[in-house]
């Protein structure tokens, strides 16, 4: 098979296409012809050797990528023949291997992929929209809520604007560029601004009128633009932090000072570590999200947004994600 390698952690060019033997599944496992493979951020950390959650060091070489749609071509010893030929979505965890033509998993990480959703739309959902359903968990919204939504074009911020809009509520989507903000409006925010312009606030402002705050910021960027979104909220608002950026919009973890939103009434909720997990509940919280993702794309509520790279482009599929010049989820196509 065709597959990605990483031999040296460093930049994107360190990813490296090339032809390698093919996995074998083992007892309980199934092997996956990949039709999609996602790219997340994480996967560019790791690149550079950037440890972040993952549980133990990456050894190398290896094959990055852990979200894979496909068909089940062969199955391990004792692994039930109904997996035989299915179209099938996973998320491999920490273990790599995504990046390839072929892809091994234990059975039980397996979910069937809806009808009328394609493998890159799977892909999508099963690490991003999982995420998205951890996330308003955190929110109540009905139709008197108003969400600010930053980074709204990219992977997370399409689905929570989707979530959003069909629980009845205002949606203010920010992102990065006319272009960016024109698909934001497509799908289905009642305001999209261009964070680039600074006097974005004002024009949240002046769209929801003076005698209606914001409710809850999704906010997972911080830095100024995080900030400035919290601004927005009104008393009894909700600041709900899933994660920042480092650079672009964001600039890491908003430092509040003590008993800043205190005073304002604003509560701050952290999604991140097992608070969303605990929150999910049920014996596997990870499926249980996974779960309502596949359950809302199957009824139309999410819609993934989908920027494809061919597998042998995954240098470049890296770079546009780090330079925010793709929307929704970056996928890779064998």
């Amino acid at each position: 098979m065709h597959a990605i390698r990483l031999h040296t952690f460093g930049p994107a060019e360190n990813l490296t296409y090339e032809k390698t033997d093919d996995p074998d599944p083992g007892p309980g496992q199934v092997r996956i012809t990949v039709r999609a493979a996602g790219v997340h951020l994480l996967d560019t950390a790791l690149r550079e050797g950037i440890q972040g959650p993952a549980p133990a060091p990456v050894e190398l070489p290896t094959i990055p990528g852990r979200e894979v749609a496909g068909v089940v071509d062969a199955l391990g010893e004792g692994t039930d023949a109904q997996w035989l030929g299915k179209r099938v979505v996973t998320h491999l965890g920490f273990a790599p291997g995504g990046y390839a033509e072929l892809a091994v998993v234990d059975a039980a990480r397996l979910q069937e992929i809806p009808e009328g959703l394609d493998e890159a739309g799977a892909v999508a959902l099963i690490g991003t929209g999982r995420t998205a359903m951890g996330i308003v968990q955190f929110a109540d919204l009905d139709k008197d809520s108003v969400a600010v939504i930053p980074a709204a074009a990219g992977g997370l911020g399409t689905f929570l604007v989707q979530y959003a809009k069909s629980k009845g509520a205002t949606v203010i989507g920010l992102a990065g560029g006319e272009r960016k903000a024109a698909l934001v409006r497509e799908n289905g925010a009642d305001l999209a601004v261009d964070y680039l312009d600074p006097q974005w606030p004002a024009a949240v402002r002046e769209f929801l009128g003076p005698d209606r705050p914001a409710t809850v910021v999704f906010d997972g960027v911080g830095g100024e633009t995080g900030r400035a979104a919290v601004g927005l909220l009104g008393e009894g608002g909700k600041h709900v932090v899933f994660g920042w950026t480092e650079s672009g919009l964001g600039g890491g973890p908003i430092d509040f000072a003590d008993g800043e939103l205190a005073a304002r009434g604003v509560e701050s909720v952290t999604t991140l570590g097992p608070a969303m997990m605990q929150k999910a509940g049920g014996d596997n919280p990870v499926r249980t999200l996974e779960n309502r993702a596949l359950a809302l794309a199957a009824e139309g509520v999410l819609r993934p947004a989908v920027t494809r790279f061919p597998l042998a482009e995954a240098a470049a599929a890296h770079r546009a994600l780090q330079e925010r010049g793709t929307v929704g989820k970056v996928v890779l196509e064998p």
